[in-house]
């Protein structure tokens, strides 16, 4: 019995064990594998490659900044995810690298050209640049390549910039050179041409305008190339969908006017600048800033305010001279009017100290009275505007603003209308009338450029100290930190 049973059951086990292979099988066949997009919302984190560089990423009191590093984490924050950022030095090993461990794709001002398209696929574009020829001030102004003959050009390693000279090599200049500068971004091609280590470097537009006040002897002689585009950077291989959903948050932040608002903070500042102003600012950092640096920092941590802020508008309103004059009556460090002074309880205006706090209150108190719905960074700048200017005439060009359809409550906006308060047909139709309406707009921008000036001139000093530190570090003493409360403002530049 027992035995008839045994036989009748192994085939009923066969039965139910390849009934189960079949299932798992069937399983296995049915389900697939998760998409790049699902694989970073399941791990909560998304990571990117990039560089270092004053519009792509660094890093100073406040932390990880930079125009790239920002559109990065607001795309990141789209996905609900975290940020996670791996720096590397060389275009040609980001491109590689670009969908490995390292990172699901690359952020670091990439010119989308043909010859990367094949090791890579780009997102829609988000900026564009001109590849332009820099020489030194002092040279003749080359006006075509033939003009450079028998000079030193330098170039990034694999960079775009390099296709383009094998191109033109090709076609119109067959004696043409240059030679790749290993670990150096496009900002330390300019500093090479400002020291006279080299006679050309090609870098592109937005690196020139941005870094031309850092390194002022470097000067745009003509450009290489037409408008190309800048985009991020994603792997040939495998699925789109990451890809996809960075076009889509592309796309929708361009049409909410937050990626012009963000090119603003970082390029905005960059025009109509003089190159000998800022030569003569480079000057004054060593020769004057140090005896007041003290008095700045420790100022900025008292009153939560950004010290290179400072720093800036003193340089704006008195060149760092406590002893300053105006034609009108105004002096100082910071050259309060005597009503301003006294409002601020300033009892003498030629003390720097003294002034410093009393600049620096007044600039407070009209960022607190602007309206609320005004938030930073254009907070700041049209605080900035209302100190040159007033509140009264502040306001009457975010009135104007208005009616053209623009908005009252972003600088990028005020600023186009801020002019026309010098015409009749407009200032007769405000409130507080006439007002030298370009004076603020200018104010405004050298202030931003000179605080961009020592922000990177911190960060390249505390790079060159660390790199002889690691050689050297019983010949140097540590310098401190960049005082930086934690609601400084503004937020970037």
């Amino acid at each position: 019995m027992n035995l008839v049973l045994l036989r009748m059951k192994r085939p009923l086990h066969r039965l139910c064990l390849v009934t189960a292979l079949l299932a798992l099988c069937l399983t296995l066949s049915t389900s697939r594998a998760k998409t790049t997009l699902e694989s970073v919302l399941d791990r909560g984190v998304l990571r990117v490659i990039s560089m270092i560089g004053p519009t792509v990423y660094f890093q100073d009191a406040r932390g990880d900044n930079g125009f790239e590093y920002l559109l990065a984490k607001q795309f990141a924050q789209q996905l609900n995810v975290k940020l996670e950022v791996t720096v590397m030095d060389d275009l040609a090993a980001i491109l590689i690298a670009t969908g490995g461990p390292k990172g699901n794709f690359a952020s670091a001002g990439l010119t989308a050209s043909k010859e990367r398209l094949q090791v890579v696929r780009f997102s829609q574009a988000y900026n564009s640049v001109r590849q332009t020829l820099v020489y030194r001030l002092g040279q003749r102004r080359p006006k075509t390549l033939d003009d450079i003959a028998g000079g030193r050009l330098i170039v990034v390693p694999g960079s775009s910039h390099i296709a383009r000279l094998k191109e033109l090599k090709q076609t119109t200049y067959p004696a043409l050179q240059w030679e790749a500068i290993d670990d150096v971004e496009m900002l330390g091609l300019m500093q090479m041409i400002h020291d006279g280590e080299a006679d050309y470097a090609v870098v592109d537009s937005s690196a020139f305008d941005v870094n031309r006040g850092l390194y002022p002897r470097a000067r745009q002689a003509f450009d290489l190339s037409t408008e190309e585009a800048i985009a991020w950077a994603f792997p040939a291989h495998g699925d789109k969908s990451l890809l996809q959903a960075a076009n889509r948050f592309l796309k929708s932040y361009t049409a909410s006017g937050e990626l012009q608002h963000l090119q603003d903070r970082f390029f905005g500042h960059t025009d109509n600048f003089s190159v000998g102003g800022s030569q003569l600012f480079r000057h004054r950092i060593n020769s004057r800033l140090a005896n007041y640096k003290t008095l700045f920092t420790t100022t900025a941590e008292q009153y939560q305010i950004d010290w290179q802020l400072l720093a800036a508008v003193a340089y704006q309103e008195s060149h760092w001279n406590p002893r300053a004059k105006s034609p009108t009556g105004v002096r100082g460090l910071m050259m309060l009017t005597r009503n301003t002074a006294k409002e601020m309880g300033v009892s003498n205006r030629l003390d720097p100290e003294q002034s410093l706090r009393g600049g620096t209150e007044y600039l407070l108190q009209l960022r607190k009275r602007l309206p609320k719905d005004i938030h930073e960074p254009d907070r700041t700048w049209l605080a900035l505007a209302a100190y040159n200017i007033g509140l009264g005439h502040l306001e009457d060009a975010r009135v104007l603003t208005e009616r053209h359809g623009g908005d009252p409550d972003r600088w990028q906006d005020i600023r186009n209308y801020l002019p026309l308060l010098q015409q009749k047909s407009y200032y007769s139709t405000l409130r507080y009338g006439f007002a030298r309406g370009r004076e603020p707009v200018q104010y405004v921008q050298n202030i931003r450029h000179f605080r961009s000036i020592l922000r990177w001139h911190d960060i390249e000093k505390s790079r060159i100290e660390q790199a002889q530190l690691k050689i050297a570090p019983h010949q140097l003493p540590i310098s401190s930190a960049s005082t930086l409360a934690p609601n400084s403002l503004p937020l970037s530049l």
